[in-house]
């Protein structure tokens, strides 16, 4: 099978004319195997405590439908992690298929610091006046708008997820889903996981968000806010794509 095609676009440090060091753009071209690729959907509730996260979530959800239908066409492994949903999804084909497989730890092979982020988060990084408080659990399960395919896998767990990469060979993860500076980077199964695992990781620039409220440091707008964590995460911890590479 024909390997799919990535442009994985980072940031290094350089040097300019002047000696002066700035973040310079770097593109690289990289091909893997569709049995080296999975898609990991990161934390798309059908439901948030804040109104203006739910509202960003109820966009971007059809738009990671129709990246995942061209991912899973291309014959990538399409992984739906809504957090703490599992109880929705004990049934579920996708579900069983997941716990075929006994868990595996994920090694740590690669130190992968914590690095300090450019948005202020404190309060729960809403930009909305909001129902419910912080971090209460109003999701049920994931968004309705993304379909879940019986070859798919569901679950929350890194353990779980890794044990199926490690069958099936993967080497390559694309992140989508919500929120880059919170969950898409530090859940079980996220980026800074896999990357200490050995995996290698890129984030789907366009169909994500960042959870932060201009109110707060460095008082920009959300969409700018958004922006600069995406930079953040091609500074220090993987590359990001266009899902229309897909």
């Amino acid at each position: 099978m024909e390997k799919i095609q990535f442009c994985l676009r980072s940031q290094v440090l350089d040097y300019d004319e002047n000696g002066s060091r700035f973040w310079r753009v770097e593109e690289k071209e990289a091909a893997y195997a569709p049995g080296e690729v999975a898609v990991i959907i990161v934390d798309m509730w059908d439901r948030h405590w804040s109104a203006g996260a739910t509202r960003r979530v109820e966009a971007l959800a059809p738009r990671i439908d129709a990246a995942v239908l061209r991912a899973r066409r291309a014959g990538a492994l399409i992984v739906h992690a809504p957090s703490d949903t599992m109880k929705f999804y004990a049934d579920h084909p996708a579900r069983l298929r997941t716990l075929a497989l006994e868990p595996l730890p994920l090694p740590s092979i690669a130190d992968v610091p914590d690095f300090p982020q450019p948005v202020d988060t404190q309060g729960g990084g809403s930009d909305t006046e909001d129902e419910h408080p912080e971090n209460t659990a109003v999701w049920r399960r994931q968004h309705g708008a993304i379909r879940i395919d019986g070859r798919d896998l569901i679950s929350d767990s890194g353990e779980e997820i890794y044990a199926h990469f490690a069958a099936r060979g993967v080497k390559f993860v694309i992140y989508m889903g919500v929120h880059t500076n919170m969950c898409v980077l530090g859940r079980s199964f996220a980026i800074k996981a896999m990357r200490r695992a050995g995996l290698g990781a890129v984030l789907a620039r366009d169909l994500t968000d960042a959870m932060y409220d201009p109110a707060r440091p460095p008082y920009v707008s959300h969409r700018e806010g958004a922006r600069l964590v995406i930079e953040y995460i091609e500074k220090f911890y993987c590359p990001t794509i266009d899902s229309g590479q897909l």
